[in-house]
């Protein structure tokens, strides 16, 4: 017996198979399983030689930080800052501090640096940085000492907590040092500052400017066993490096599980990685992602762009931006989540891949493995030396580095920043060729090169745009001067 809808049988109705929303299945491993023959077939080479074409129309840039000759007029008090967060967030309040103090004239107390308890490093300034190279870097500047004087901390009983502390909201203008600060700075002889993360304006006079240009580029330098070890890393990456001239590129990765947690990406792991991700959110932001109304759409979220890169997408990234399987990668990473499953495709692609734990010995690494400041340190010097850096998922670590990248080679950031939300496309688009695929990825790969130079506009970090407040252009008949005479 027959049913009938309408005018035709129920068994002739066509099924109507609804089509998941764009992103919401990971798709990068059948993908990868499906381009793989054409890829491995792809003899691309040389893709290191020449990544960088694109010339500022003006020509390179030089720093040109001016140094300072006369004597600093006597102080007008002590400041004291606590550096909170990580080791560049960090690093952003130190240089900060230098620039507040140098404003109202203060002698800067070496900052000291809050225990977190996600980090959970103890480390002190001088474990991190070379703190003689710091205080004779800024001597005529900034006044920087080591602890406060016994016959301040007298008048406030030898106990800090006595000292007035000032609550600067976030972002405050530089006005608001000088019209509010100062007095009682002059008043007290000895203020506090904290928090101290992001209390000063992205944009401030030429001279604050100035003195955080010279504190970030010049100033901070990393401590001696954390140059030691990066320099023997680096000199290690370029002896594997050898088929391309010593040159290797460097990768920021940020597929932790804590990142994947806060990012409500869904990959492939099933229940199994639901349960693992649904109790890493309630450990680390208890209540915060199962609010009542609160919806996650995580094809949403990664067709917006915000996903982490896996391992796998990144290498898929990189071949399909030219770069064989004979460069040689140097990742900087915390714990990838599940890495023997995430990392196998990476390998694959790129053999040659290597990591401080792979490039360094146990006993070299004894001193800094429990200290993720200074893990991160040595990863940010090893980046920094690279022909090219990859950064994944934005942060404090890839903006600081760009902005030092500028700062060593000529202006340009040499780094590669992927137009995430193209990618979410071209890895959800089960139909594109291994061609269509590195098409598109070539002129990403161009776009990053173009946009290498780049001039800090207003409410930017000079941090990552050190160009024009802290280096001058050098014309295209300066240039060519200076490289005949060399």
């Amino acid at each position: 017996m027959l049913l009938y809808m309408g005018s035709l049988p129920l068994d002739a109705v066509p099924r109507i198979i609804a089509r998941q929303p764009p992103g919401s299945v990971y798709r990068s491993p059948q993908l990868y399983a499906r381009l793989r023959a054409d890829m491995d077939a792809d003899n691309s080479t040389g893709a290191l030689a020449t990544v960088w074409r694109h010339t500022y129309k003006g020509g390179t840039w030089r720093p040109c930080i001016k140094n300072m000759t006369n004597g600093l007029p006597e102080s007008n008090g002590y400041i004291y800052v606590e550096a909170n967060g990580g080791l560049n967030q960090q690093r952003t309040s130190i240089c900060n501090a230098v620039a507040i103090a140098g404003f109202l004239n203060a002698t800067l107390i070496i900052p000291n640096f809050h225990f977190h308890s996600i980090w959970r490093d103890p480390s002190k300034f001088s474990d991190i940085y070379d703190k003689d190279q710091f205080v004779q870097r800024l001597q005529n500047d900034v006044r920087v000492v080591d602890k406060i004087p016994d016959f301040i901390m007298e008048r406030f009983g030898h106990n800090l907590s006595n000292v007035f502390n000032f609550k600067i909201k976030a972002w405050a203008r530089i006005q608001y040092y000088k019209d509010v600060v100062l007095p009682k700075l002059v008043e007290e002889r000895f203020i506090r500052i904290s928090p101290f993360a992001n209390r000063l304006s992205f944009d401030a006079p030429s001279a604050v400017q100035r003195l955080r240009c010279l504190a970030n580029f010049e100033a901070l330098k990393f401590s001696k066993p954390i140059v030691s070890l990066s320099e023997t890393l680096v000199s290690r990456m370029r002896e594997k490096s050898v088929a391309s001239d010593g040159k290797y590129i460097s990768v920021h990765l940020r597929f932790e599980e804590d990142m994947i947690a806060f990012s409500c990406c869904v990959y492939d792991g099933g229940d199994e990685e639901k349960k693992e991700m649904d109790a890493a959110r309630e450990i680390g932001w208890r209540g915060k992602f199962t609010k009542r109304g609160r919806v996650i759409r995580p094809g949403v979220i990664r067709m917006t762009g915000k996903c982490p890169l896996t391992p796998l997408e990144v290498g898929l990234m990189l071949r399909g931006m030219g770069f064989s399987n004979k460069t040689a990668i140097f990742l900087a990473s915390g714990k990838i989540y599940r890495a023997e499953k995430n990392m196998a495709s990476l390998l694959e692609m790129f053999p040659l891949l290597q990591t401080k734990e792979t490039l360094a010995s146990e006993e070299e690494l004894a001193p800094f493995k429990n200290f993720s400041s200074r893990m991160a340190a040595v990863d940010y010097s090893v980046c920094a030396q690279s022909e090219v850096f990859v950064t994944t998922q934005g942060g404090n670590f890839p903006h600081f580095l760009m902005g030092h990248r500028r700062y060593l080679y000529g202006g340009h950031s040499k780094t590669i920043k992927p137009d995430k939300r193209r990618l979410a496309v071209l890895f959800d688009n089960p139909r594109i060729g291994w061609k269509a695929l590195k098409r598109h990825l070539l002129n990403m790969r161009a776009h990053s090169d173009a946009k290498g130079i780049e001039m800090k506009r207003p409410n930017e970090s000079i941090y990552t745009f050190p160009c024009p407040d802290c280096m001058c252009r050098l014309n295209r008949t300066e240039h060519s001067k200076s490289k005949h005479s060399r």
